[in-house]
């Protein structure tokens, strides 16, 4: 399956047009979840499960997505508040996540 259109705009350093749903499975979500809009992530939710999506934040440990993101995420999947707690207090530590936070 190929992502519609309306999303080729979150892959800009890509061929939006080949990318292929099973094939780059990580790369989508990711995106989609770190930089995407009410629109593609309402995508989202209606290509990917639950299950699925809760499996991927506890795979990554919330890397890569910013702490509202994590915190919505985390409503919205059911995702464990204190691993999400440990997840973000590990950010707070990161030196590169304080830099881009200022």
């Amino acid at each position: 399956m190929a992502i519609p259109k309306k999303l080729h705009n979150l892959f800009w350093d890509y061929d939006a047009a080949k990318l292929d749903w099973r094939a780059d499975h990580d790369l989508i979500v990711s995106r989609i979840i770190a930089s995407g809009g009410w629109e593609s992530v309402s995508w989202l939710i209606k290509h990917a499960t639950p299950g699925e999506l809760r499996r991927f934040f506890l795979r990554r440990q919330g890397r890569g997505v910013d702490p509202r993101r994590l915190r919505f995420w985390e409503l919205v999947l059911g995702l464990p508040h204190e691993q999400v707690d440990s997840w973000m207090r590990a950010k707070a530590k990161d030196p590169w996540h304080r830099r881009r936070a200022k």
